[in-house]
């Protein structure tokens, strides 16, 4: 009963969240993609916001993982459930930077590659939208800060990959596969992590249950993009619902 009872005061905390309009609307906006595709010819002059848009994230994670950082060392202990005034702010801008990085797929829209809105990019930012609202109105503790700061390294490799790539199409940068490893890396550490937190600290298991969805989701691009078939160069190889 009181495991039914924790999962329903998650679930109307997760219905009680400001961005869930904003979920929805990604949802039905890629729903409609096609029908916008069909009707409006590709864009073909993103590459100034496609720079600045990149950059733009890749910073403010740079912030979000310098605020996290700190944040958890001032509080004296990994799995601390006592909040500051810092980290409130950064865990604020986190959620702020992951409704910023829904214009990724706006931007996959716009120029009609709708092969890169894979299952993973719809269900990694639609679900991060809804975790990092939940994260900062509710649970924004240093145990939870940890792994947001280690999606927030990631992001800056992510980003940055990206922002460089969007600048200098010609000569791109040549660690995208280094990068899905780092992120399943991150996965990998965040169940270990979470786990140790359930066990111990009474924390929920659902970043478990999150953790394993994503490791196998990543290990399976990662598979099949380079393990089961090498890409050819004039290939697009979607990472993270992103491509060259």
């Amino acid at each position: 009963m009181a495991v039914e009872s924790r999962y329903m005061s998650f679930l109307w905390l997760m219905l009680d969240l400001p961005t869930l309009p904003l979920f929805c609307a990604y949802l039905v906006m890629i729903g409609l993609s096609g029908v916008w595709q069909r009707l409006v010819p590709p864009a073909t002059s993103l590459r100034p916001l496609l720079i600045l848009h990149n950059f733009a994230c890749c910073l403010a994670s740079v912030i979000s993982l310098c605020g996290f950082a700190y944040g958890n060392w001032e509080s004296g202990s990994l799995y601390s459930r006592q909040t500051s005034v810092l980290l409130t702010n950064i865990f604020k801008l986190y959620w702020m930077t992951k409704v910023l990085e829904l214009l990724d797929t706006v931007f996959m829209i716009l120029r009609h590659k709708s092969r890169q809105i894979s299952f993973l990019h719809v269900y990694h930012h639609s679900s991060m939208l809804l975790l990092s609202d939940l994260a900062y109105h509710y649970y924004p503790w240093p145990g939870i800060g940890v792994f947001l700061g280690m999606n927030s390294f990631v992001h800056i490799v992510l980003y940055l990959y990206y922002g460089l790539a969007a600048l200098f199409p010609d000569s791109p940068p040549t660690w995208k596969r280094q990068m899905t490893q780092i992120q399943i890396l991150q996965f990998l550490v965040g169940f270990v992590l979470a786990s140790y937190g359930y066990v111990y600290h009474n924390y929920c298991m659902y970043s478990i249950l999150y953790g394993i969805t994503m490791t196998w989701l990543f290990s399976n691009f990662y598979y099949q993009a380079y393990v089961k078939k090498r890409p050819s160069k004039k290939a697009e190889v979607v990472h993270n619902g992103k491509a060259d």
